[in-house]
């Protein structure tokens, strides 16, 4: 954490950590601006990743007054947890940080979630796909038909060996029933998640705002318009 608090000098670090419903130790970074404040973004990282990589969105909340926890996901950096669920016990993790955020002091909460991410007021999803079962097929380098398969008896397997029901797993239905503001960011060049994912998202909820990104890549929109990223971001946020 030292070599992060260097770049945040005047900022107040703290090492956090829950416990989830499975009793995962979850372990994150805490950080407020001086003077303190009670708006507060989660910042959430996406698959192989860590909080050493969602903390570097941390400077642009933190010049405009704004708290930032970066949490390492389950099964990911020093979190507990078996093995990633793709969103079955994640949601539940990321309501129980929210909740740890608001008997914190933040009375305002919002969200920033990278690729994977009630009470938050606003969030900005970048990269999300739509359908797990058609997200996992498109990644798999195999036939349509094979890809298919592939994915069935794993997600068949997952429900049988550990009772995760990953057909329970769909961002589509949660988008067209949540009241939160949500800005959807997608590059044009993601050859991860193709874009056609946070355009079908997008249709779904008529509150919801769709920011196409030319020459980006996955997750890259930041690197490569980082002014109009930072000006967005901030601005859903400020609206809302």
């Amino acid at each position: 954490m030292a070599i992060y608090q260097q770049r945040f000098p005047s900022a107040d670090w703290q090492a956090v950590s829950i416990e989830a419903r499975d009793r995962a130790q979850l372990h994150g970074w805490f950080i407020r601006p001086q003077p303190d404040t009670a708006r507060c973004v989660i910042v959430l990282h996406g698959i192989a990743d860590s909080r050493s990589g969602s903390v570097g969105f941390a400077p642009m909340f933190l010049a405009r007054g704004y708290a930032v926890l970066a949490p390492d996901s389950r099964a990911h950096g020093e979190s507990g947890g078996e093995f990633v669920t793709y969103g079955v016990l994640e949601r539940y993790d990321v309501l129980q940080w929210v909740h740890w955020m608001q008997r914190s002091g933040c009375t305002a909460v919002y969200g920033l979630g990278e690729s994977l991410g009630a009470s938050i007021r606003a969030a900005v999803a970048e990269s999300a796909y739509s359908d797990l079962p058609a997200i996992a097929e498109y990644r798999l380098p195999t036939l349509s038909l094979l890809s298919k398969t592939i994915v069935r008896c794993g997600m068949a397997y997952a429900r049988i060996r550990f009772g995760l029901d990953l057909w329970q797993i769909s961002p589509l239905q949660a988008m067209a029933q949540t009241s939160t503001p949500i800005l959807l960011i997608h590059g044009l060049e993601d050859e991860k998640t193709p874009p056609w994912h946070s355009q079908t998202l997008a249709g779904a909820n008529h509150r919801a705002v769709l920011w196409l990104v030319p020459h980006a890549g996955h997750t890259a929109a930041a690197g490569v318009a980082p002014i109009e990223f930072r000006q967005r971001v901030l601005a859903w946020f400020a609206d809302h």
